[in-house]
């Protein structure tokens, strides 16, 4: 097999040939230059961003600094919004579905190494897709990690580890990450605790 077979059949590889290291520094490249971007020049952070992305829907808005390894890997529904130092390590794929808020300092990671040492000595890893439903927001300073999928329109706690798949419309929160509740309709009527929406009246 080949080390990108490998990588698509969840086996141990390198990324040592088949141009992928080239494929990594090219991203890296756009990332820096998205990264030195100005304020208040969102064209330009997109076009840079449809270059570097897999690919992106519409009305797609990260703020810098973004850290990536390829970006060529990760898949962008419509309507995403992602705060800063977000980190994704791409080695594999990444699907975002639309409507995703994520917040700061955020990391997904669909990349992992062996635990002996002799059996990461040149460099070995293994990669799983990560995927993330539609309309999920994933609070401040939570990491994903390989393999997850997070379920339609949940909400992961700040400072959370997501080690496991988590349901749709759930909250889940913890180190490791699980769901506390279901997310409702009364979560429609209080926005915080039992703060209550006013509907601008």
């Amino acid at each position: 097999m080949t080390r990108r077979e490998r990588r698509a059949a969840g086996k141990i590889f390198t990324d040592d040939g088949e141009g992928m290291q080239e494929e990594s520094l090219k991203g890296k490249k756009l990332m820096w230059r998205f990264n030195r971007t100005k304020p208040g020049n969102p064209r330009k952070r997109v076009k840079i961003l449809r270059k570097l992305l897999g690919s992106m829907g519409k009305q797609c808005y990260i703020e810098p600094p973004l850290n990536i390894c390829y970006g060529s890997n990760v898949h962008i529904g419509d309507y995403f919004y992602a705060n800063m130092n977000l980190t994704l390590i791409d080695d594999w794929t990444i699907t975002i579905g639309s409507g995703v808020m994520i917040a700061p300092n955020v990391t997904i990671a669909v990349t992992g190494h062996p635990l002996h040492h002799d059996r990461r000595w040149h460099g070995e890893m293994y990669a799983f897709p990560v995927t993330i439903g539609d309309n999920v927001w994933i609070c401040a300073g939570a990491i994903v990690l390989p393999g997850v999928t997070i379920g339609e329109g949940s909400v992961i706690g700040a400072g959370s580890v997501v080690t496991k798949d988590i349901p749709p419309y759930s909250l889940a929160v913890g180190n490791p990450c699980k769901p506390i509740r279901a997310i409702t309709d009364e979560d429609k009527e209080y926005y915080y605790r039992k703060l209550r929406f006013d509907d601008g009246e």
